[in-house]
């Protein structure tokens, strides 16, 4: 059923149990996705306004910019010596030049202008400017909504639990406006559109279990859906029981708190395409590694990230929705914790699954593919276009590949995925396709049941991928963001902690689907 505000308080409610500690934190939390940034067109500026000049290869700066005869010997000198970035103060204020390097490649100067504007943004917030102007004198499309965007991104803080000198720590950057000829009002807007979606995915990923559970993620998908006009349907555990999805019952077993299957659907009525496209995030909202323990340091001590894909979802649909694009788009997400407590699941169990095939549980901490399993199967009913599923899936993908791209892998056609690829690359998303041959089926067989839930050791990410291949009977691609969701150092715009990766390279896919 639908939640209703009336269904969604109740949620809230319900969550107001156990110790004192907790009723605390909740307190504090209180207001979600309070991070934005206005990014606009702009037709002019005013001397007051703080300016970012993105320079041409011929390095013309338009008149009235520069103050004095040593302003511009000051520039020149800085851009003779390779400065690619140089600071002026004009203390009623500052003046920012960035040459790119226009010898790159198309997507790699792109990134470059993303690096830049991150870079040039911790000046901005020092000096406390509230809103910055970039004028583009490169004469190439797309840089200066580059230049915006990495920018916007780097300015994400999640600062929700300080109880301190929140407001001293904030940084002071509210608006970018853009003057360019290749950039247009919607453009603006839909950059807007797609940096809101990305903090909504940081901000959900970075939030602590102690707020966020499995109906608790799926009670802010419902306000996503309120703000961005889209449809959310939440199941509860009896309904959940009712469709026999036994892998997300499974993994659920060692948990006090419910599960829930989120279904989102947006489907405005000039859709390019009839049948849906699915996308199923892995709503894992805290992973123990259930009786097959993780160790903390390094490893549980950050599985609050283990529902990455799950926002990841969540966050593109409100993207989508909100630029009303026109196409027919449909979300799952099972969602539960995986806790080694009450009746849990154990190592050596046979369960199952919603499409009536049986799993060797051989391992309680391969409890992604059994919740994504069931999210699978039940999206046959929708007769799909596509599905792509989004997942933390396995260690393997993280060691293959690092921070530096997604994993991917699947049965869509060659077409479809060069699509795919094109637009990961295009905002530095970037895919990397696992080989998919057939041998690796045979690494997942159970001497007792059809299929056993981890495939050894070697090749971890593939075998992953093919125990998911067997609840699927459509063109289909999955993604682990195993790697790149959750930073543990500071990385350029993307920061550090929750990255919000996969919603960019999702949300231009979407865009520009034929």
């Amino acid at each position: 059923m639908r939640d209703s505000p009336s269904e969604s308080n109740k949620l809230q409610k319900n969550m107001f149990t156990g110790s004192s500690n907790k009723l605390t934190i909740l307190r504090l939390s209180k207001i979600r996705f309070s991070m934005h940034i206005t990014i606009r067109q702009v037709s002019s500026f005013t001397a007051k306004d703080t300016i970012i000049l993105l320079l041409g290869d011929n390095e013309k700066v338009p008149s009235g910019i520069l103050k004095s005869n040593d302003e511009k010997a000051f520039l020149e000198s800085e851009l003779k010596a390779g400065r690619k970035s140089v600071f002026i103060n004009q203390y009623k204020r500052q003046l920012y030049f960035f040459k790119p390097d226009y010898k790159l490649e198309e997507y790699k100067l792109l990134e470059s202008c993303r690096k830049g504007g991150d870079t040039i943004l911790s000046s901005v917030n020092r000096y406390k400017n509230k809103k910055v102007i970039i004028l583009d004198q490169s004469g190439v499309k797309n840089l200066a909504i580059s230049f915006a965007e990495g920018m916007a991104l780097g300015n994400y803080q999640f600062l929700r639990y300080f109880t301190k000198d929140k407001k001293k720590n904030l940084n002071s950057l509210q608006e970018i406006g853009i003057k360019s000829s290749f950039v247009k009002s919607a453009d603006a807007s839909q950059l807007e559109h797609t940096i809101s979606a990305v903090f909504r995915a940081r901000d959900l990923v970075n939030e602590p279990q102690s707020w966020l559970n499995a109906t608790r993620l799926a009670s802010e998908f419902v306000k996503l859906g309120k703000e961005a006009r889209f449809k959310v349907e939440v199941m509860r555990k009896s309904r959940i029981k009712a469709l026999k999805m036994g892998g997300l019952l499974a993994v659920n077993m060692g948990s006090k708190q419910p599960p829930t299957f989120t279904v989102m659907t947006y489907k405005p009525r000039n859709a390019k395409n009839k049948k849906p496209i699915v996308l199923v995030g892995k709503g894992v909202v805290y992973d123990t590694g259930g009786l097959s323990l993780k160790p903390t340091g390094n490893s549980m001590d950050y599985m609050k990230s283990d529902m990455a894909g799950a926002a990841v979802v969540g966050a593109t649909m409100y993207a989508i929705a909100k630029m009303k694009l026109p196409v027919y788009v449909i979300a799952l997400v099972p969602a539960t914790d995986n806790r080694p407590a009450e009746d849990a699941y154990t190592p050596g169990d046979v369960i199952e699954m919603m499409s009536g095939n049986t799993v060797e549980v051989l391992n309680t901490d391969a409890e992604g593919r059994m919740i994504l399993a069931d999210a699978l199967h039940f999206a046959k009913k929708y007769k799909p276009e596509l599905v792509m599923d989004f997942a933390t899936l396995t260690g393997a993908a993280a060691a293959a590949v690092g921070p530096f791209g997604i994993v991917c892998m699947g049965t869509a056609e060659e077409k479809t995925k060069d699509k795919l690829k094109e637009s990961g690359t295009k905002v530095y998303e970037r895919l990397a396709e696992f080989p998919f041959w057939d041998e690796y089926d045979e690494l997942i067989k159970s001497d007792i049941a059809d299929m056993k839930n981890i495939g050894g050791p070697i090749a971890g990410a593939i075998t992953a991928g093919k125990f998911l291949q067997r609840f699927t009977d459509y063109p289909w691609m999955h993604f682990d963001i195993a790697g790149p969701s959750f930073l543990h150092q500071p990385m350029n715009y993307r920061g550090k902690n929750a990255s919000g990766t996969g919603v960019r390279f999702l949300v231009d896919y979407l865009r520009n689907l034929e």
